[in-house]
């Protein structure tokens, strides 16, 4: 049967469907059994163990079901597990595991998110999380190849006036280059086109990637730009996510000043000072919310929708993502562009004046 399951009053249907699993931005296509919700959200989507595996990472064992350092025992999937039929409520494990989960089963697609917890808890420990990206011309770069030099994480975007930055920040990466320092510029762009002009007027000389699915902006719980993130030889985070510009084109907006954010960088490059002790890193590591990981999850689908045609669903997702996080600005306004809408124009300033005057700030600077 095809995925078209729901019927008049949307209601999912009970059915043997094809779907596209995304877990954390992977696709992996899967055969599953949709029954209809028992009080929950989403209805219950079965997998065989042998798709569990391969789309979701995990492995059933005696103990339970476990992906690397993680199990869930199996007394806790007892209840959602059919061991004769070989299958697994997964909707129901990815409760277990707080993980938010987003749905479009009359597209065929179902997306797994990362828990909030868990994604604040990389962080607030202190290990700046790996990536690869590709630059504008394909060609792939990861944080790890830079191990052993001290690395500012810089996120921008083309819809952003940090985007008059990029040339600044190149040349501060040639100015302390041979004191072991790069940048590494993210794009969080979500097509390589709108942010590759900007980059090529920038001529940089360090990784300029592009972010297009949002896997990195996840990654590092990226709730607007410009965004710095200090990164030092071991892969430790020595400076948390941090509102820094490197020109004074927005001081005014921002209220922050380039020359100070510039001096305390050459510190840090030149002597080791950060001005912030381990933890201290952890105590400004900003915990993440159930809420936002749902919306990133909503918009993961989002993009998946929008690029295979489904254009209604696509808005429909990426306004529940808004809805849920009006405060992760990356993520809506990144999807303004894709939708026609102007990132720089009147629905950009109205939903801007909104979160003002409820007290959310734009720019979230680190204290000095």
């Amino acid at each position: 049967m095809s995925a078209t399951t729901q019927n008049a009053t949307g209601t999912v249907e009970a059915a043997t469907v094809e779907l596209t699993i995304l877990d954390d931005h992977t696709e992996s296509p899967v055969t599953a059994e949709l029954r209809p919700a028992e009080g929950g959200v989403h209805p219950q989507v079965r997998l065989s163990f042998a798709d569990v595996e391969r789309a979701l990472g995990f492995t059933r064992k005696p103990q339970g079901w476990c992906r690397g350092d993680v199990c869930v025992p199996a007394a806790a999937v007892a209840g959602i597990e059919d061991a004769t039929a070989g299958t697994l409520d997964v909707t129901a494990f990815a409760a277990l595991l707080d993980r938010p989960v987003a749905a479009e089963f009359a597209a065929g697609v179902m997306a797994f998110g990362t828990a909030a917890g868990d994604r604040s808890a990389v962080l607030a420990g202190g290990t700046a999380p790996d990536f690869t990206l590709p630059d504008a011309d394909g060609v792939p770069h990861s944080l790890g190849g830079l191990r052993g030099r001290k690395v500012a994480l810089v996120f921008w975007a083309s819809w952003c006036g940090c985007r008059y930055d990029l040339p600044e920040w190149e040349r501060r990466h040639a100015e302390l280059a041979a004191e072991g320092f790069s940048v590494l510029s993210i794009a969080v762009d979500r097509r390589i086109e709108d942010a590759a002009p900007w980059i090529a007027e920038a001529a940089p000389t360090h990784p300029a990637l592009i972010d297009v699915d949002g896997r990195v902006a996840d990654l590092y719980q990226l709730l607007n730009v410009p965004t710095v993130v200090w990164v030092d030889e071991e892969g430790r985070i020595a400076r948390p996510n941090d509102t820094q510009f490197a020109t004074d084109l927005f001081r005014s907006m921002s209220g922050l000043d380039s020359a100070k954010a510039l001096g305390a960088l050459r510190r840090w490059v030149t002597t080791g000072d950060s001005g912030l002790a381990p933890e201290a890193v952890a105590a400004l590591t900003r915990t993440g919310t159930a809420e936002q990981q749902q919306a990133r999850t909503e918009a993961a689908l989002a993009l998946w929708l929008l690029r295979h045609g489904r254009q209604e669903a696509a808005e429909q997702h990426f306004a529940a993502a808004a809805e849920l996080a009006p405060e992760d600005v990356t993520t809506w306004r990144s999807a303004m562009p894709l939708l026609g809408v102007d990132p720089m124009g009147e629905e950009y300033f109205s939903r801007r004046t909104a979160l003002e005057e409820a007290g959310v700030p734009i720019y979230r600077p680190l204290p000095d």
